[in-house]
């Protein structure tokens, strides 16, 4: 009986070993390789490029008061729409200590002088009433009255100006009240109220109070590589998409190409810019200024011409080669192989010239065949 259990065991492992003896042969020998087949095709070919960038308005205004002092009142937030002269804020003058000590001076020094001429008036037009006095020397010191007066009212209003930043015959003209100076969308105000704010000067630019612009008129800004900036010319078309946006697409017309390269991660690159054709009708997507977006620019293309994948050509230095289907059986296909002239590419499928017939048959990429099941 042990005998018998002993040739089982020795027969069991035996069977192991040849099993995977065949299964490891199997395993070596060759893939059977075949290959697709196609035939070339009347196709448009396009070359595009994209390129990254944003959008933004053509025009972004900053707008500054023309006073210094302190944000007393925003009639207008972020995102609100103005028209040019609207009241955006009020500021509340804090006076130069210097200034208003001047202006205090010229309006005493304009009353002084004022009431002396009002006294010398008095006693010339009595004099002129009894005619001892000519009418020309009345007619001037009436003048002088004038003169007086009008100084001592322009005193006022300066003291008025420094004190409180606007005057009573110049309130609505004041310039206390900040004004868009352009039509168009609030993008930010980065003051508060009780906020110090300057004008602009010789030394300062001045503190920005609002950033206005005109949300229709919008440009798309980006950079193109040198390799492909030599094949664009102006006025070319181009599709816009937002990341942020993906159901919009927009056309846009490159209206602006760098004449110098910048440098950007070891490349040169050069900048673009495109106005974008935004949208007006009713219940429009709104298209905020900073979104990022990608515009299509086709390079070059060319219409109803043969074409073939790319994977199928054969590059072997300056040439280019395809196989043609010449023969097939059960078991083998036979292949010429055939110069070819090729034109444009986009990456995909590419422009046969010559050397190859709507109906001839390709080679195609090569398929490794699946083995059949282990038996």
């Amino acid at each position: 009986m042990k005998k018998y259990f002993k040739l089982f065991i020795a027969a069991l492992v035996a069977l192991v070993f040849i099993g995977t003896f065949v299964f490891l042969w199997r395993k070596s020998q060759p893939k059977p390789v075949v290959y697709q087949e196609l035939t070339a095709q009347k196709q448009d070919i396009r070359r595009t490029t994209i390129i990254t960038g944003k959008i933004e308005p053509r025009n972004e205004v900053n707008v500054k008061p023309q006073i210094s002092g302190i944000i007393a009142e925003l009639m207008k937030e972020p995102g609100q729409t103005v028209q040019q002269g609207e009241v955006i804020a009020r500021v509340k003058v804090i006076p130069d200590m210097g200034q208003l000590s001047s202006a205090e001076s010229r309006v005493r020094l304009a009353d002084i002088n004022l009431r002396q001429v009002e006294t010398d008036f008095t006693r010339t037009e009595q004099l002129h009433r009894q005619q001892m006095v000519s009418d020309e020397e009345y007619d001037k010191a009436r003048q002088q009255l004038r003169q007086a007066q009008e100084e001592k009212a322009a005193a006022v209003d300066a003291l008025q100006v420094v004190r409180d930043g606007v005057s009573k015959s110049n309130a609505s003209a004041s310039s206390t009240l900040i004004r868009s100076t352009i039509s168009g969308v609030i993008l930010d105000i980065p003051v508060k109220v009780g906020n110090s704010v300057i004008n602009s000067n010789t030394f300062n630019d001045g503190t920005t109070i609002a950033t206005v612009a005109n949300m229709q008129d919008l440009i798309f800004r980006g950079n193109i590589d040198e390799t492909e900036v030599g094949q664009l010319a102006i006025g070319v078309p181009m599709k816009i998409s937002i990341g942020a946006l993906q159901d919009l697409s927009l056309d846009a017309t490159l209206e602006y190409i760098s004449p110098k390269a910048t440098e950007a991660n070891g490349a040169n690159q050069f900048e673009i810019k495109a106005a974008v054709a935004v949208p007006t009708t009713e219940g429009a997507t709104t298209i905020r200024a900073g979104y990022s977006a990608n515009a299509e620019i086709v390079l070059a293309q060319v219409s109803h011409v043969l074409a073939v994948p790319e994977s199928a050509i054969e590059f072997q230095g300056d040439s280019t080669f395809v196989y043609v289907v010449t023969g097939k059986t059960a078991d083998q296909t036979t292949y010429e192989r055939r110069p070819v002239t090729t034109g444009l590419s986009d990456g995909v499928n590419i422009e046969i010239k010559s050397g190859v017939k709507a109906d001839d048959r390709l080679r195609g990429p090569q398929v490794i065949a699946e083995e059949e099941e282990n038996e």
